[in-house]
């Protein structure tokens, strides 16, 4: 795993040869991440995410303290939907939400309940444990992302931005 001043490096190599990768025809009209949000599907936010959000590109001491600010910033009733989400998916690999309450040492396990600590502590084991959950969320809450700021995220985000704003 490469350490964090090789992975800069790369990352701004990466961002100053201008890749090139695109999105789907319909990508030209992303005016800004908010519009990429609500614009693109599931499948092309799930695509760009699970290919960024990596435990091997990003690492949990990294990523975890970031979950907790971005989770903390976005509204409760998103909070809240982040978690039900975590749940549903966790629960599909028979994971309950009694266990994980136990395990995590959560608050709740009510999603409307859970304090924002409690859904990045679901949200970092879910990084940690079970990335593809953790992408499958992001693709159905993308607001998420619009709050994380480690520089290693935001140059993640600005490779994500350059697919739709450097198209030609």
């Amino acid at each position: 795993m490469p350490n964090s001043d090789e992975y800069k490096r790369q990352v701004m190599k990466d961002l100053a040869g201008g890749n090139k990768e695109t999105l789907p025809d319909e990508s030209e009209n992303y005016q800004n991440f908010d519009d990429f949000a609500q614009k693109s599907t599931r499948e092309e936010r799930h695509n760009l995410f699970s290919n960024f959000f990596q435990p091997d590109r990003i690492s949990s001491a990294q990523m975890e303290p970031e979950l907790q600010k971005a989770i903390a910033a976005i509204q409760p009733n998103q909070r809240d939907d982040v978690a039900r989400e975590f749940f549903k998916h966790l629960k599909k690999r028979g994971l309950s939400d009694r266990d994980l309450e136990q395990q995590l040492g959560l608050s709740s396990r009510d999603p409307n309940r859970m304090k924002p600590d409690d859904v990045a502590k679901l949200a970092g084991f879910a990084y940690h444990s079970h990335p593809d959950i953790f992408h499958e969320v992001l693709a159905d809450q993308p607001a998420l992302v619009k709050f994380l700021s480690n520089p290693l995220v935001g140059a993640a985000l600005g490779a994500i931005a350059s697919k739709w704003f450097n198209r030609k």
